[in-house]
C-alpha cells in the first residue's frame, strides 16, 4: 500500500514560493553589504598613498611659493635652490598621486558573489515556476 500523496493548492504552493523568493533577496543584500564593506578595505590603501600626494603637493606648492617670495627678495641664488627643491617635491607628489589612483583602477568592487547568487536564484525560480 503506498502513502498517500499530500496535494497542496496553487495558494498554497505560490505563498510559499513568495516566501522563500523574499528570504532569498534578503540573504543577498545581506551578501551585497558584506562584499561592499570588503571592497571598501581594499580602497583605504591606495586612498592613503593618494592623501601622501596630494599632503607632498601642498609642500611643493608652498615651496614653489616660497622660491617667488626668494625671488623678489633676492636676486639669483637663494631662489634658485628653493624652486630645485620645489620641483623636486612635485614630481616626487605627481609619483605618488599617479601611483595611487594606479592602485585605486586596479581594485574591483563588483559584488562577484552577489551576482552569482542572484543568477543561481533565478534559475531556481524559473524551475519552481515549471
Amino acid at each position: 500500500m503506498t502513502a498517500p500523496q499530500m496535494q497542496r493548492s496553487v495558494p498554497d504552493i505560490l505563498e510559499d514560493i513568495a516566501s522563500n523568493l523574499t528570504q532569498i533577496v534578503q540573504a543577498e543584500f545581506r551578501l551585497a553589504k558584506t562584499e561592499l564593506k570588503e571592497g571598501a578595505g581594499k580602497v583605504a590603501g591606495p586612498g592613503a598613498s593618494l592623501s601622501a600626494g596630494v599632503v607632498l603637493a601642498l609642500y611643493g606648492l608652498g615651496f614653489l611659493l616660497l622660491a617667488a617670495v626668494n625671488a623678489l627678495s633676492l636676486v639669483m641664488a637663494g631662489w634658485l635652490a628653493t624652486l630645485i627643491v620645489g620641483g623636486v617635491l612635485a614630481i616626487a607628489a605627481g609619483i605618488l598621486i599617479s601611483a595611487g589612483g594606479a592602485k585605486l583602477k586596479r581594485v574591483n568592487l563588483t559584488p562577484d558573489k552577489t551576482i552569482r547568487a542572484l543568477e543561481e536564484d533565478l534559475q531556481w525560480a524559473k524551475q519552481q515556476i515549471k
